[in-house]
């Protein structure tokens, strides 16, 4: 084999799929020859390291895949850049190999050689002298009082927070101050949630950031749409990762917070939260898979369930019953504490007594044998009357949640009833408008399943008028997921479906256009028309040319993802709904 052996390298900065502390992780790269003798080289190694390095023995981590092996070991939390360096030295090694010529940059100079350069003796004398220049004395020394004094510390690149929120101070890792010096009185820990699942994140972050607003607290939120602080958006952008949690927990307005954990963050750093008083998993579906080893629903599952690590030893793991992967893998999380929602409150019950769900077409949450009527679910405006059944998941998800931080259910009853109201409760998820007599649906549904739920919405809507349908999707997935939403799409025989690119971040290495040639191959496939199959790259536009398509008594479902071109197709329907367009009228220019 020739290149690195190697496709990923990364510092672990919290508890993450592989251990509960911090350290470094690499994925193998696919097609490399890895037997058991080399795997043992690499584990003697990182042994090698850790004694070189003075660095305390701890977890040392292997799980071989279908493309290869993910290798991870545990290293302090003050080194991590160096870790990841040892750790593709140990590879390089274990297979007898050299790092490649050290690439020349766009000025014309050669960075520092990798230590995998160098002889094994030689490899460690280096490796030695960068994690001496990489140490933070200083801040570790931090970390541990901040320990002992049961309060968190959040360390990154450029600060060390000790406190969370409105009970936090920052300190440039320049400037650290003496322990003596930290306001240790002063300091503590908020009350927070983490939220994840494959679908239905945002929602539920939004519901229960709304919760706790009407309890009496300043909530502060991160989620793919942005960073909010109570109730409003303070930076856009996808900050479902760790810089968004920290930013969140070091904000001086917060006094609660929610934290959206996607897949990726999960993979790539791990979690920044370690004494929430709830961590809620949505649900698990398809998606993502070839990234990271994770190649099956189980991998998916596993990943996603990490977030039980971010729990207090008291804190509720709240869990969908209907979610037959997550009942499976429950019991590997070693919680006691588990919450379970479901559709129907019975199947929730049947998995422990703190459970929420619908009975007689009302949510119910119980409490240890105390129930709890929230609400009819067709007066619940997320709910469109009943026929989102993947919103009434969310909400019973949220409402569990809310009980774990204190807020009462009376509380939550009042948010579910005015919660989806008005559009900017909930933007680019599950939006409704009616223009004269042509119904709009504006959704996230960046998945087959969640596509799959949007459409079922739609068909409860859909009276004797045509259905068209805008379809993109993100571009690292494998060409199978395009085709699986594809599939999806097909099965709602809609009249016309317009493909998109999702632009910006979205494309993630493909050319513009080409997740839209894949989707229209298997569509056609599927044995749609070639004129039902418009191309039009940009969101925007795509939903413009469905609304000049439109006649009464249509049906437009906009799947749209790019945060800048979702609020423009927003405000245009706002505008139209306002201006009382109908269908077949001309569309006011941009």
């Amino acid at each position: 084999m020739s290149g690195e052996p190697f496709e990923d390298s990364r510092r672990l900065t919290g508890a993450n799929l592989y251990f509960d502390g911090t350290g470094a992780a690499l994925e193998t790269a696919p097609g490399l020859v890895f037997d058991a003798a080399a795997l043992q080289r690499w584990r003697d190694n990182i042994a090698r390291v850790r004694k070189a390095l003075a660095w305390p023995d701890g977890a040392l981590f292997v799980r071989e895949h279908a493309s290869g092996a993910s290798l991870a070991f545990e290293a302090p939390a003050d080194q991590l850049y160096i870790a990841a360096e040892a750790n593709e030295w140990a590879l390089f090694s274990a297979l007898g190999m050299r790092a490649s010529d050290a690439p020349v940059d766009e000025d014309g100079e050669s960075p520092r050689p990798h230590v995998a350069h160098f002889d094994d003796e030689d490899a460690l004398r280096q490796l030695r002298a960068l994690a001496d220049a990489e140490a933070k004395p200083a801040m570790a020394a931090l970390v541990e009082a901040a320990r002992a004094h049961g309060v968190p510390a959040h360390a990154d690149d450029e600060a060390l927070s000790i406190g969370e929120g409105e009970a936090a101070h920052a300190w440039p890792l320049d400037a650290l101050p003496a322990i003596d010096a930290v306001p240790w009185t002063r300091l503590r820990a908020i009350p927070k949630a983490v939220v994840t699942g494959s679908n239905g994140k945002t929602t539920t972050v939004r519901l229960l950031a709304a919760m706790l607003r009407a309890h009496g607290l300043r909530a502060g939120y991160s989620s793919t749409d942005g960073l909010f602080i109570d109730g409003e958006r303070v930076e856009a952008g996808d900050y479902s990762g760790p810089v968004g949690a920290r930013t969140v927990l070091r904000d001086p307005r917060v006094q609660a917070a929610v934290l959206e954990t996607a897949r990726g963050g999960l993979l790539r750093r791990g979690l920044v939260a370690n004494d929430a008083r709830v961590a809620v998993v949505t649900n698990v579906s398809a998606d993502h898979f070839g990234e990271y080893g994770v190649h099956t629903l189980d991998d998916i599952a596993a990943v996603k369930l990490v977030v039980a690590k971010s729990l207090a030893a008291d804190g509720l793991l709240v869990l969908n019953a209907d979610d037959p992967l997550l009942v499976r893998h429950a019991a590997a999380t070693g919680k006691s504490m588990i919450g379970w929602f479901a559709l129907a409150l019975d199947d929730a019950l049947a998995r422990g007594a703190l459970a929420c769900g619908v009975r007689e077409g009302r949510l119910v949450l119980s409490l240890d044998g105390s129930e709890h009527d929230l609400g009819a679910i067709a007066g619940m405006p997320l709910t469109l009357g009943g026929s989102a059944r993947y919103n009434i998941a969310n909400i019973a998800a949220a409402s569990l949640a809310a009980s774990a931080l204190g807020i009462a259910p009376a509380t939550v009853a009042a948010v579910l009833a005015r919660f989806g109201a008005s559009h900017a409760d909930n933007p680019g998820r599950l939006q409704r408008w009616t223009l004269g007599n042509v119904e709009v649906l504006l959704d996230y549904a960046h998945n087959p399943d969640g596509l799959r739920g949007l459409l079922q919405v739609a068909e409860g809507l859909r009276g004797n008028g045509r259905l068209a349908l805008l379809l993109g999707h993100a571009g690292n997935r494998l060409e199978d997921d395009f085709r699986a939403l594809a599939a999806v799409a097909a099965e709602a025989q809609p009249d016309r479906v317009w493909l998109k690119d999702i632009g910006g971040d979205y494309l993630r290495g493909r050319a513009s256009g080409e997740v839209a040639a894949i989707l229209f191959g298997a569509l056609r496939a599927a044995g749609m028309e070639a004129a039902a199959l418009p191309v039009c790259l940009d969101e925007a536009q795509a939903a413009r040319e469905a609304l000049q398509w439109a006649r009464p008594g249509d049906l437009l479902v906009l799947p749209i993802h790019e945060p800048e071109r979702r609020d423009a197709v927003v405000a245009l329907l706002d505008r139209l709904q306002a201006e009382g367009w109908r269908a077949g009228q001309r569309l006011p220019e941009d």
